[in-house]
């Protein structure tokens, strides 16, 4: 049998191919131990009508190698294409993306040379689970759906990998100020799992202060966990200032499957010229090695290139007079890389990969359930009556009672507008109307069922419901702004 690890690999699109060349070269030339299971995804097969972007035999070669070297890909503009990414990511169970984020100073241009953090980003819910809606002729939705589990097994990850790597401090960033319930969750979930961790600092920051402090002051930041969309924000900051997204690579982690790419995508601008850098996808095939269990590799690939960047050459991304000696082009880059395997650098301190292939102790904890009762329920109407007068509105849903079930505010983007709403709150079709007995006792489905039957015989057309929900007597649903 052959001592080879198989792994499946996409050369992807626009630039894709050009880089994968060049960074499957510099592994062959280290001695990685690999063999190829090449799949074709993307664009191409986008165009075929497969929406994932993935034909069926890729996910089966996933299925066998569970390790996925990905080149970017382009997915064509337009409706019906949904991200092959998040596809992979949520298929497969990928929950953890993480992004080492560290400067290259002084041959990598940056503002902050001390800058050495990993952003550790949800990777499977959030707004990117993709569950979108157009609901009136004004107005789309999309949920943001945020678990228990899935906030409790990213948060022990990136408190693991604190403690697997050296690292002091974990930083979570939400929102929520605003998001009190989703957001809340995780920030809760994170406050719970830091007490298993007495050694390791831990902070909050709300996402926008905490991104700008990303941005002025990076090297203040360790380890930085995260929901999903925030996540891909601040990791793209943190690589710009730390000299250029184009060095970036990723690590996308489950229980079984592990996906490595770069962070950047496409580039189809430049596609073919042969001057994009494959350091992105160079350092996530680093990644890949440490995980399959070649640190040995991992750390002479590393070491080699930055060496490269120390004898200053560069491609064009980071080239930059006085800095800079010499503009290489992507193979050209490579050689350069191939030509110092086997040396290290001697300013920047030399990669030094963890040998420990211990996996890490990622679990979910029992649910402990709540008392759970129905209390209401939020009915969402299209409605565009001249002058969109909510007292109009209000007055016609007030004859609608269910068994005691009667009409106690409306909201238009989340703002009160009835009873007692603002003259000067614009609205749109698209209503909240909520609904609930008196001093919020508990209903039953039955009456939903019946409130519907008279909203419907009133002439409305209702587009969703939302059941309200209190667990162990605490409300499970968000206030009204102005209520």
């Amino acid at each position: 049998m052959s001592s080879k690890r198989k792994i499946t690999v996409a050369y992807g699109d626009g630039i894709g191919p050009e880089i994968m060349k060049a960074t499957l070269a510099i592994l062959e030339a280290a001695g990685a131990q690999l063999e190829y299971d090449v799949i074709e995804i993307g664009e191409q097969v986008y165009l075929k009508g497969i929406s994932s972007g993935m034909e069926p035999n890729a996910f089966e070669s996933l299925r066998e190698t569970k390790i996925f070297l990905k080149a970017p890909i382009t997915t064509p503009q337009g409706g019906g294409f949904k991200s092959l990414n998040v596809t992979t990511r949520t298929s497969f169970g990928l929950y953890a993306n993480v992004r080492p984020c560290k400067s290259f100073s002084p041959f990598i241009h940056t503002h902050f040379p001390e800058t050495d953090l990993v952003i550790i980003r949800e990777n499977e819910e959030d707004l990117y689970a993709g569950i979108e809606h157009r609901q009136t002729q004004e107005v789309c939705q999309s949920l943001k759906l945020i678990s228990k589990p899935g906030s409790e097994k990213i948060i022990r990850y990136a408190f693991e990998y604190a403690k697997k790597y050296g690292r002091k401090k974990v930083t979570c960033m939400t929102k929520d100020n605003i998001m009190k319930i989703a957001d809340g969750l995780f920030h809760r979930t994170f406050d719970e799992i830091s007490k298993e961790y007495p050694e390791i600092k831990v902070d909050h920051k709300i996402i926008d202060i905490g991104t700008a402090l990303i941005a002025d002051r990076p090297e203040t930041f360790d380890v930085i966990v995260t929901l999903n969309l925030y996540g891909d924000i601040i990791s793209d900051v943190a690589a710009q200032v730390t000299g250029s997204v184009g060095l970036g690579g990723s690590a996308n982690v489950g229980e079984e499957v592990a996906m490595f790419e770069a962070i950047h995508g496409s580039a189809p601008d430049i596609t073919g010229m042969g001057i994009a850098n494959p350091s992105g996808l160079l350092n996530g095939a680093i990644m890949m090695l440490v995980h399959i269990g070649q640190p040995e590799i991992a750390e002479k690939i590393s070491n080699a290139w930055m060496k490269t960047l120390e004898d200053g050459i560069h491609t064009g991304d980071i080239y930059q007079e006085g800095l800079s000696t010499k503009k290489a082009g992507t193979e050209e880059f490579a050689n350069a890389v191939i030509e110092r395997l086997g040396q290290v650098p001697s300013t920047m301190v030399p990669a030094s990969f963890d040998k420990d292939t211990t996996p890490m102790n990622v679990f979910v904890s029992p649910v402990v359930k709540a008392k759970k009762e129905l209390i209401g329920v939020d009915v969402f109407v299209d409605w565009d009556e001249p002058g969109r007068n909510p007292q109009v509105l209000g007055e016609k849903l007030r004859q609608a009672n269910a068994d005691g079930l009667q009409l106690t505010l409306i909201t238009n983007r989340g703002i009160k507008v009835f009873p007692d709403g603002m003259r000067e709150s614009f609205c749109t079709d698209h209503w909240r109307c909520r609904f609930q007995n008196a001093e919020q006792s508990t209903i039953s489905h039955a009456q939903i069922r019946e409130l519907l039957k008279q909203v419907e015989e009133l002439g409305f057309d209702f587009i969703k419901t939302e059941n309200l929900y209190s667990f162990d007597g605490v409300r499970g649903y968000s206030l009204a702004q102005g209520e």
